[in-house]
């Protein structure tokens, strides 16, 4: 096995190979005057199990080109599989015709990876599920839930779960079933793309400490606006706990004045110096997990196993 990082996330992908007790195969990713990008791998990998970790974040376009070039490079080294560890996969949202003459963009990028070369798919916590599907080649899904639940019992009593919107149900039900704690819903409307406006809480939340759980946190402006509504509704604190923390544009700063005690994102997206500096916003690894899915695959253990 041989894992090689590109150069999204070069911390995670260190702490998993760390975790691994085994070395980041040598390899180069340089961009000519153009900005066109040259993958050349150091190794030898023919006949070998290479794992690939690119997040596709910011700048997501570069960071794909990246992950296909470097997939057709270990291809044409003639590894024996290549398999794409994608801890934040970029376009994601983009899963449906959200009106006529749009794109799924999702099946695009799913298309190039799978041409480009890749035998096997790792990601975590997809936007949507169907996004699997798009697929023509195994994909696993994992699931932060683990590693959120762990930290919510080390750090909290008297919580219940809360929803952000309907869509997330089902990843918030997940949590509050580990932790046998309740559930409540944000009902909310939405305007116009970006902005969101807090409609109504399904559920009583006067004296509890509330813990919304979402996947993706971009622009904020949804986690704000339900942690505002929460409190108004009696909750004692609202934090959040969201897997991957896109956080462009004023997101921070709309976050460090909101009344969010604390948001909890995982290492899936390396952390910007705002994101460092924010007093409310602390990130915690998903090394560990990705790396024990890592060795499963490679010795064709079962990965589900991991959430049992």
């Amino acid at each position: 096995m041989k894992i090689l990082a590109c150069n999204s996330n070069r911390p995670l992908a260190e702490a998993i190979a760390e975790y691994l007790n085994i070395g980041i195969t040598k390899g180069s990713v340089r961009r000519f005057s153009d900005m066109e990008v040259f993958v050349e791998i150091h190794e030898n990998v023919r006949g070998e199990d290479v794992f690939v970790i690119q997040s596709t974040c910011y700048p997501t376009n570069d960071n794909l080109m990246e992950l296909l070039i470097t997939l057709d490079a270990l291809k044409r080294g003639s590894a024996r599989r290549v398999t794409a560890v994608i801890p934040y996969f970029g376009y994601a949202r983009q899963d449906r015709k959200s009106g006529p003459r749009t794109p799924i963009s999702a099946k695009l990028v799913a298309n190039l990876i799978t041409t480009a070369g890749a035998d096997r798919v790792v990601t975590l916590d997809l936007h949507s599920g169907q996004i699997q599907g798009f697929f023509d080649i195994p994909l696993d899904n994992l699931y932060a839930a683990p590693v959120f639940t762990n930290d919510i019992r080390s750090r909290y009593e008297n919580v219940m779960i809360v929803s952000p919107d309907v869509g997330g149900v089902v990843r918030a039900r997940a949590i509050a079933s580990r932790i046998d704690a309740d559930l409540a819903i944000i009902d909310k409307r939405r305007e116009r793309a970006g902005v969101s406006e807090v409609m109504n809480i399904i559920g009583d939340v006067r004296g509890r400490r509330c813990i919304m759980v979402d996947d993706i946190v971009d622009s904020a402006g949804t986690l704000c606006n339900a942690a505002t509504a929460l409190m108004n509704a009696g909750a004692v604190s609202v934090s959040a706990y969201v897997t991957h923390g896109v956080l462009s544009g004023g997101a921070v700063a709309r976050v460090t004045s909101s009344p969010l005690e604390e948001l909890v994102i995982t290492d899936s997206i390396p952390a910007t110096e705002a994101v460092k500096a924010a007093p409310n916003i602390r990130q915690i690894t998903i090394a560990p997990l990705m790396a024990e899915s890592i060795q499963r695959i490679s010795e064709e253990r079962s990965v589900s196993s991991l959430f049992d």
